[in-house]
């Protein structure tokens, strides 16, 4: 393969050994590559390492139950999750003078003088929570890092952000110039609440609402088993997107127009719900899509969703890293955690991680202790 780079063989199976029969009794394609890495082991025990890679972990666990190495792949994992770039920031003891500035007209200061005190990575779009004493105000650097500006909690579609963290998350979903948002968080912290109403809130600079999501069941269990047609089958995964939906309408009377608007959309398909697969031959021209539970799509997932946007179109991803459905995904493998971690610092990019849950104290206390 080149000067240094080693050797490329092809392995051919000779079906199950009786050592791997013994153990695992089923031929599949599986067991018949454990048995050609123990052969290989063997084989070369005195000269070689043998090491397995693959995104199995089942088929990982396997090979380890039989003394062989196995790794998942490096090249598109990230470091620790723990590490990962949150999009905000807390500093305490920050200028009062300039706390007291933002909060007068034009509500921002020069972020040359600051970019110093704004410890750690001072990155476009990335969220501050500035503090001196009893005051404290919410800021944002611009995508271009020249200014500072406050940030001021507004309701977007009858939603009122209720922490820090999803005024943030408001500020960048609203935002025409930020063309990519990712949301992270655990259930309840309100990331596809808000990416609907967001949307909704600056729905006339869009062509089309589009809401997807992936179809990975719960135990690995395939959609074939669920009765009915391919809609039929569909519809359960797409019920929590309905269901925020529903929370949006209800905030306002049935005679109201906002609350009407929506099933108006959804009746002329500018607001449309549907499994991501039906993404493929789509023409992404100023639409806002929004993906949810993104944790369950690989790094090259992502990459084919954000190569497909076109002008004056804006991507919003969100999900939860810390529950992942994904048999072959994992904190630092899946397509989220990988779009957070190459994306950050980029001018088109923000990204909030929301912390509190806000759903009811009975979610947020299941949350925290199962």
């Amino acid at each position: 393969m080149g000067e240094g780079r080693g050797q490329l063989r092809i392995a051919i199976s000779r079906g199950l050994s009786q050592e791997i029969r013994e153990v695992f009794k089923e031929d599949t394609p599986d067991h018949r590559i454990l048995g050609t890495a123990l052969d290989w082991q063997k084989k070369y025990k005195e000269t070689n390492t043998v090491i397995l890679v693959t995104k199995d972990v089942n088929l990982r666990m396997k090979a380890k139950a039989l003394g062989i190495l196995a790794e998942d792949y490096t090249t598109d994992r990230i470091g620790s999750i723990e590490e990962l770039y949150s999009g905000k920031q807390v500093i305490e003891d920050f200028d009062d003078d300039k706390i007291i500035e933002l909060f007068q007209p034009p509500f921002e200061v020069p972020a040359e003088p600051l970019l110093e005190k704004l410890n750690g990575e001072a990155l476009p779009n990335k969220y501050f929570i500035l503090r001196n004493g009893n005051r404290s105000v919410l800021a944002n650097l611009d995508q271009n890092k020249e200014h500072l500006r406050k940030v001021d909690k507004n309701v977007i579609y009858g939603i009122t952000p209720r922490n820090a963290e999803q005024t943030f998350a408001v500020d960048a979903l609203t935002n025409h110039d930020i063309q990519l948002v990712s949301l992270t968080g655990k259930a309840g912290t309100g990331k596809t609440l808000l990416a609907l109403a967001s949307a909704l809130h600056v729905r006339k600079q869009y062509r089309q609402i589009f809401v997807a999501r992936p179809i990975v069941p719960l135990s690995n269990k395939d959609i074939g088993y669920l009765p009915g047609d391919v809609e039929s089958k569909l519809a359960p995964y797409m019920t929590p997107l309905w269901d925020n939906l529903k929370v949006i309408q209800d905030q306002f009377p049935e005679t109201d127009k906002n609350h009407q608007l929506i099933d108006a959309l959804t009746k002329e398909e500018k607001l449309v719900i549907e499994p991501l697969s039906y993404i493929r031959g789509r023409s992404l021209q100023r639409i806002f899509f929004i993906v949810d539970e993104a944790q369950n799509l690989t790094p090259h997932e992502i990459k084919t969703i954000i190569t497909r946007a076109g002008e004056g179109s804006k991507l919003v991803f969100t999900g939860d890293i810390y529950q992942i459905d994904h048999p072959y995904l994992d904190g630092q493998s899946n397509g989220l955690s990988y779009l957070i971690d190459r994306f950050k610092g980029q001018r088109l990019y923000a990204h909030v991680n929301l912390e509190k849950g806000e759903r009811s104290e009975l979610a947020e206390l299941a949350s925290n202790l199962l």
